[in-house]
């Protein structure tokens, strides 16, 4: 099984590059799971929290330390998502399956999201240079492009909370971070995660499109109750 999971467990080799085991099916996996959340799924939850394993484990051997954390923070919040899109807290904030319905943040939330953003891709950039220095143990190499894994992290960790919230803007920064990601991974030479981000970044306009459509919807039937 470790060797499976290990990125030098080459699955195939496609125009000269060598696909592992553990980046192929952790691609499909999540790529599945961004497909079922644009499409409003609430199964995207159970899909996902096998993507991001698959992912976390990858992530530590690639030296991307920040995206690590990034995955474990995805996992918990994938378990609380499940069961928050499943168990909406009133009536007024269910759509026509009995689910959390789509929703839009106030201008004091941007302010809030803004100011925390740039807080902890500073503290977090600060603390991934210095882990190899402080764990090395764990952490024996430098983090690869700490400021950029730093800020897709946080970005990403703001998104998966509007997502868990079903806030239709949580589009906006996925698709920020995807656009980061396709030159990060690429520099990485984890290929095909870079052309997933890719895919990713079409997935994200096409979700927020497709959510914003379906929050104008409700809020006009609303208005005619």
């Amino acid at each position: 099984m470790y060797q499976l999971l290990s990125v030098n467990t080459v699955a195939f080799t496609i125009l000269g590059y060598p696909m592992s085991w553990i980046e192929l099916i952790g691609t499909v996996f999540n790529l599945w799971c961004v497909w079922l959340v644009a499409r409003n799924k609430i199964l995207n939850w159970p899909v996902g929290l096998i993507g991001v394993v698959l992912f976390g484990v990858m992530f530590w051997q690639i030296r991307l330390y920040a995206d690590l954390f990034e995955q474990a923070y995805f996992f918990a919040t994938g378990v609380l998502g499940w069961w928050l899109w499943a168990h909406p807290r009133t009536k007024s904030n269910e759509d026509t399956r009995g689910e959390l319905a789509i929703s839009r943040m106030t201008t004091r939330h941007y302010v809030y999201y803004a100011i925390g953003i740039s807080t902890c891709t500073l503290l977090l950039t600060w603390a991934m240079a210095h882990l190899h220095v402080w764990v090395p143990s764990v952490f024996p190499e430098a983090a690869s492009y700490p400021f950029l894994d730093s800020l897709t992290t946080v970005m990403s960790f703001a998104a998966q909370f509007m997502l868990v919230r079903r806030q239709l803007e949580n589009w906006v920064l996925w698709i920020i971070v995807d656009v980061i990601g396709i030159g990060l991974y690429w520099a990485k030479d984890v290929r095909l995660v870079s052309l997933l981000y890719a895919v990713f970044l079409l997935i994200a306009i096409n979700g927020l499109w497709s959510w914003l459509r379906e929050h104008r919807a409700r809020t006009v039937l609303t208005q005619h109750l």
